[in-house]
């Protein structure tokens, strides 16, 4: 797929995958299943990959293991995909401008900023633009992007905010987490004619992003499901497709209440399902993976095969696989 620009810090087209951290058994983070996993991402299909981010658990990691997960991810790629991760985690500007750096010094292609720690809850949109630019001015001439996380609470970067941002020509990656396709629409023209992609978290508005002009997903269902992101980030707008393509957006629709729910301990379960070897252990507190929600789980599965049986798309699970799923 063609790049959403020329310039060699535009990030590809296609899906970036918000990576989760493997742990072993006694809370260790688990750097061989990292690797592994790591490798299962572009094997699937992957364009990108996004290390340290709220599915890896970021807020719940040292410092020390915040580089060490990055820096195993880039040297695991080894350039086949761009890299992009969280470098920002709260206190004064100047900090976090600091952490920039040093994420951005293990080789990722740009690094993403927390959109809810530039600003308080309370604080003005006027406040969060202000420090936005500041901390721009102070990461030299490091490619950044911005990440809508819902935690510590949910700061939407609209059209208006994001047009004056994009204007420093460094902002390369907008993870979206709006819900709204009107919005998400407004922000892919204010960052047409820069180095800029919107890769829309939002499953429901999938196709109709991608229509619009979105450079790719990044999204939690790829933890469960990633070949079906893959697969609709390449054929979106195929005419020849269309009854696929629906049939899979009403999929992503109908499950999407179950994706979010234990997450990410659900992922890490859907994917040992799968066949890959990955502990449930997780370090958020997310509740409890019910026997109920096991099963649901399992359904969804089923699904998933049929989906992927019917649309030709072969399992990247297939090689892990000891057990087909019963």
């Amino acid at each position: 797929m063609k790049s959403v620009n020329e310039s060699s810090v535009s990030l590809p087209q296609g899906f970036i995958p918000v990576m989760l951290t493997p742990f072993s058994d006694s809370g260790e983070v688990d750097y061989e299943g990292l690797k592994a996993l790591t490798d299962m991402y572009l094997e699937a299909g992957a364009a990108g990959l996004f290390a340290n981010c709220l599915s890896s658990e970021m807020y719940e990691l040292s410092d020390a293991e915040r580089i060490s997960v990055t820096q195993t991810v880039v040297n695991q790629v080894a350039g086949r995909v761009p890299v992009v991760a969280t470098g920002t985690f709260g206190g004064p500007i100047e900090e976090q401008a600091d952490f920039v750096k040093r994420i951005y010094q293990t080789g990722v292609q740009a690094v993403i900023v927390i959109t809810s720690l530039l600003a308080d809850e309370n604080e003005s949109d006027d406040v969060f633009l202000d420090r936005a630019k500041k901390l721009i001015a102070l990461t030299d001439d490091i490619p950044l992007g911005f990440y809508e996380c819902p935690v510590p609470y949910k700061r939407l970067v609209d059209s208006n905010l994001l047009a004056a941002l994009v204007k420093t020509k460094r902002i390369v990656y907008h993870k979206d987490t709006c819900l709204d396709l009107d919005e998400v629409i407004r922000r892919i023209q204010v960052g047409e004619g820069y180095h800029f992609g919107l890769y829309d978290a939002y499953m429901v508005n999938a196709t109709a992003s991608l229509r619009a002009g979105a450079a790719g997903l990044s999204c939690i269902q790829g933890n469960i499901y990633p070949e079906l992101i893959v697969w609709i980030c390449k054929h979106y707008d195929n005419p020849e497709k269309a009854q696929d393509v629906a049939r899979l957006q009403k999929f992503f629709v109908d499950s999407m209440e179950i994706v979010h729910l234990a997450y990410p301990t659900i992922a890490k379960y859907c994917l040992g399902k799968r066949g890959f070897p990955i502990s449930l252990y997780t370090r958020r507190d997310v509740g409890e993976l019910s026997p109920d929600l096991q099963e649901r789980a399992d359904q969804l599965l089923v699904e998933v095969d049929e989906l992927q049986n019917d649309l030709g798309i072969e399992s990247v699970f297939r090689k892990y696989l000891v057990a087909p799923l019963k």
